[in-house]
């Protein structure tokens, strides 16, 4: 879901020229299908709970598939507005097919393992194979652009088709042991989970959310400015935004395997992460880098940063929470991570000409999400 959905960032601008659109129009494509997300997930999470993970997983992924088949014959078979508009419908479709997709997918790793070590490592898994369907994105949407313009919006019900079967063969959900929760009893419990656990669990909700921001922020003014500024395009432009990428992957990884069920490394890598994303780009808003090395090395340590939060995040939200509840919070959590899918590109569409104030927002995002790290998050109120 990742792959289908990140591979349209570096295809953005050539889309803008073949449909004839503004920059802010063509960040839409990404935008809509993260805001409606942001909307639906909360539900999924509650028919996760109600329902089984793997069901909702089906089921969204099926909508995803229908939402593609919109959007990549629109693109084929229609012309510039016409083909804008319901490119845009089909997006928005395969945003609410999304909501029950990868936001469900952390609870069920939580559903499906016993051992707090075996949830973090499992977390750290899925964190890292999110963050590599971004890194092989790049390329592989720049490679099937090279062939069709509209080739990548194609290929998304293909990829939610593989991602269907896969799910329906090879993942062994765990029986439900409870009945299912009533609404109005689902509403009180998350109310009481939200007051009981406020401090901490509202804090990685701010947090996951200025991350993604900062992430899909740079990612989209780093796809324009290597085609305008550097005038690298195709395969090669795919490869540049990988670098970061592969930076965030890398640290997920490692993350994932070492942290454990230490909650106090979880805070402390939360923090680390977030002052290492915070120094980068407070860096590149200051001196303005000209050289593309020194650019795309601060990127990549900016990336790292998020690589070790992102994680260290997923864990203390699903080990914090009990399973009863767990699909919904980690979904609230999800919307919140949304809500900077779909505000970095749309906000970096609108300041591509004031990057210095472009990455000292990032850089100011990334210092709140520090601050609240260090003072907001106490490992030892997580306690379900």
């Amino acid at each position: 879901m990742t792959l289908a959905n990140s591979m349209l960032i570096p295809v953005l601008p050539l889309m803008q020229r073949k449909l004839g659109i503004a920059s802010w129009q063509s960040s839409l494509i990404i935008t809509i299908y993260a805001a409606v997300s942001i909307v639906c997930i909360p539900f999924a999470g509650y028919l996760s709970d109600r329902f089984g993970r793997k069901l909702i997983i089906l089921v969204g992924l099926s909508i995803a598939t229908a939402g593609g088949l919109v959007s990549g014959t629109a693109a084929w078979m229609l012309d510039h507005n016409a083909a804008y508009i319901w490119i845009l419908v089909g997006r928005f479709i395969q945003g609410i097919g999304a909501a029950g997709a990868f936001p469900i997918v952390i609870p069920l790793v939580g559903d499906m393992f016993q051992n707090d070590k075996q949830v973090s490592s499992g977390l750290g898994m899925v964190e890292t194979s999110n963050t590599l369907g971004k890194v092989v994105s790049p390329i592989a949407g720049s490679a099937l652009a090279c062939i069709v313009w509209f080739l990548p919006l194609v290929m998304i019900p293909f990829i939610c088709i593989v991602s269907i079967v896969s799910v329906a063969a090879c993942v062994k959900a765990p029986a439900k042991k409870q009945e299912p929760t009533s609404l109005k009893r689902f509403v009180a419990d998350v109310k009481t989970i939200l007051s009981n656990n406020g401090r901490w669990l509202y804090t990685i909700f701010v947090i996951g959310c200025l991350m993604m921001y900062v992430m899909f922020g740079f990612l989209y003014d780093l796809s324009s400015m290597l085609e305008d500024s550097y005038k690298i395009d195709g395969i090669k432009k795919g490869a540049m935004l990988a670098i970061p990428l592969s930076a965030i992957c890398l640290a997920s990884y490692i993350v994932g395997k070492t942290i454990g069920q230490n909650k106090l490394a979880m805070k402390w890598l939360t923090a680390i992460g977030t002052a290492l994303l915070t120094i980068a780009m407070a860096i590149v808003a200051a001196v303005d880098p000209k050289g593309l090395l020194w650019l795309m090395a601060l990127i990549s340590v900016g990336g790292a940063g998020i690589g070790l939060a992102l994680p260290s995040l997923d864990a203390l939200i699903t080990e914090g929470i009990d399973k009863q509840q767990r699909g919904t919070i980690t979904s609230l959590y999800s919307s919140m991570r949304f809500i900077g899918v779909a505000a970095g590109p749309l906000l970096a569409s609108v300041m591509l000409e004031r990057a210095a104030l472009l990455f000292g927002g990032f850089a100011a995002a990334a210092a709140v999400c520090c601050v609240l790290a260090v003072f907001a998050i106490r490992p030892e109120q997580t306690k379900g």
